[in-house]
């Protein structure tokens, strides 16, 4: 199984890409599975994302997403939805490209305000490119990052049956 991260926030090592990756390896160790887990994080790949014949390293993230079984896709909050990144790169994918993935959002947010965000915005972008999003997003506090087990683990455990159900003994 492929299990893929992507961040979207704009900002190396961002709070975004410690909770996600945090995420990712709770989801991972609920699935037993142990191999290796991608991370696409596009605060990198940011200076050549909008160039007209994107470079090789934009076609190979953009590669591994659709190539994903289980994508993590997370972004901070800005102005009530995701990343203008995250969308850049999402929109340079083929219609349909996440057919056949399962698609966990998560966002992280300065206030409680915004937690409808994940299901109002970023959970409808990853069904219209064909993914399978079997469970409620996870809308996380940046307060909450300094020490996620408890929401995290409570996100994981509700997440993975929801998967395996989705996808069968195959995950």
């Amino acid at each position: 199984m492929s299990f893929v991260t992507l961040v979207g926030n704009p900002r190396e090592g961002s709070r975004t890409r410690t909770a996600a990756e945090h995420a990712a390896r709770l989801v991972a160790e609920r699935l037993e599975h142990p191999g290796k887990r991608d991370v696409v994080d596009l605060a990198a790949l940011a200076p050549v994302l909008l160039a007209p014949k994107p470079p090789a390293e934009v076609q190979e993230a953009l590669q591994l997403v659709a190539g994903a079984k289980v994508l993590l896709v997370a972004s901070p909050t800005y102005k009530g939805t995701y990343t203008g990144l995250l969308k850049v790169f999402l929109d340079r994918l083929p219609s349909q490209a996440l057919a056949g993935t399962v698609a966990l959002p998560v966002l992280v947010m300065g206030d409680a305000r915004h937690a409808l965000a994940v299901e109002t915005h970023l959970r409808p972008l990853l069904v219209e490119l064909g993914a399978n999003v079997p469970t409620p997003g996870l809308a996380l506090l940046e307060s909450e990052i300094a020490a996620p087990e408890e929401v995290l683990g409570r996100w994981a455990d509700r997440v993975v049956p929801q998967i395996v159900l989705r996808e069968g003994a195959t995950v």
